[in-house]
């Protein structure tokens, strides 16, 4: 044997027995291999009062009212009637005053009549299409009642598509 081998082979076992306790050490510095944590168990309680303090549903309107046309797929050139309703607590409202514009694509048209809703509540106006709105394009109409005792109400549109 040379002197280099020598050397290498008596130092062979310092060099195991230093890895042997830097091993030792960096397993004893890690944590331990399995850990369980603890599940705490959480009780939810709720408040016997919690129903008293939602807020309160509105109540409906008591003015209401809609409006429809007696054709939604008319002809171009046809004259069709549009109707509208105006209730209190379901009952119609005499003596409303009525008012209707027509929302064309061309632009909008007021109707002249202004009609005075009958014991029923209802107002009917006369509508000359005259073509002013295009096929398969939908027009819609705003009915608006005033001058009764709760003052202004807005319909829902009627709507109708010239074919």
């Amino acid at each position: 044997m040379n002197k280099n081998t020598y050397r290498v082979l008596s130092s062979l076992p310092g060099i195991l027995l230093l890895c042997i306790a830097l091993l030792l050490l960096l397993s004893a510095c890690g944590g331990p291999a399995v850990s369980q944590e603890q599940v705490v168990q959480v009780t939810v309680t709720i408040n016997p009062n919690f129903q008293s303090q939602l807020t309160p549903v509105p109540s409906p309107p008591a003015y209401r009212c809609g409006a429809w046309s007696s054709n939604n797929a008319p002809g171009p050139n046809v004259t069709i009637q549009i109707y509208a309703r105006l209730t209190k607590n379901i009952v119609g409202v005499q003596g409303a005053t009525a008012t209707a514009v027509v929302h064309f694509q061309s632009g909008d048209v007021t109707l002249d009549a202004h009609p005075v809703s009958d014991s029923g509540g209802y107002v009917v106006f006369t509508l000359p299409l005259q073509g002013r709105q295009p096929a398969s394009i939908p027009a819609t109409v705003d009915i608006t009642f005033n001058n009764f005792p709760g003052g202004t109400v807005h319909c829902t549109q009627a709507f109708f598509t010239p074919q």
